[in-house]
């Protein structure tokens, strides 16, 4: 399995949710998108057409962001990520010899979770939030937050590249 499984697969209907299981739909993409997209579009029009073409151009632009942020959201398979993950887990350097997946997978789903909901951060500035809220999220696994970190951010980082190679530009900010 590659990460090009993270793409929506084409057997499923338009309009149905990409995001499936455990982690639900992506508003939060959408919502990401259109505040990004009303603030650029406001600020040019409203730079040409003053007070009320700032308005404007807001209302446009928080439609066209959200239809943008809503492709980044379509981008995101859970359950191919959850297939990834389970597939190659055991050769990643901080797994313990004889872990089971029940005990990292929840640090994965959590990675890719917490990469949709704090879009726009890196992962080093997420992380003192995304430790706070470990206990919460880990569900059954048996791992502390320093042992689960690790995972969580391979998961976080294998998100931000696939959107990288689906999204046009620098999406995650980080030079690549």
């Amino acid at each position: 399995m590659t990460s090009s499984t993270l793409h929506r697969g084409q057997d499923k209907p338009a309009g149905e949710p990409p995001i499936e299981g455990l982690l639900g739909g992506h508003p939060v993409g959408t919502g990401l998108g259109a505040v990004a997209g009303g603030v650029a579009a406001g600020a040019l029009v409203g730079s040409m057409a003053g007070p009320v073409g700032t308005a404007v151009g807001a209302a446009i632009g928080a439609v066209t962001g959200g239809l943008a942020g809503k492709a980044i959201g379509d981008v995101i398979d859970t359950s191919a990520e959850e297939g990834y993950w389970r597939e190659h887990f055991t050769s990643r350097p901080y797994v313990a010899s004889g872990s089971s997946f029940e005990d990292y997978g929840p640090a994965y789903r959590f990675g890719v979770d917490s990469y949709s909901r704090l879009e726009g951060r890196s992962f080093e500035q997420a992380e003192p939030e995304l430790k706070n809220e470990w206990e919460r999220a880990k569900g059954g696994s048996h791992l502390s937050w320093d042992r689960a970190k690790d995972a969580t951010r391979d998961a976080w980082q294998h998100v931000s590249d696939a959107i990288e190679r689906a999204v046009p530009g620098d999406s995650d900010r980080d030079g690549k």
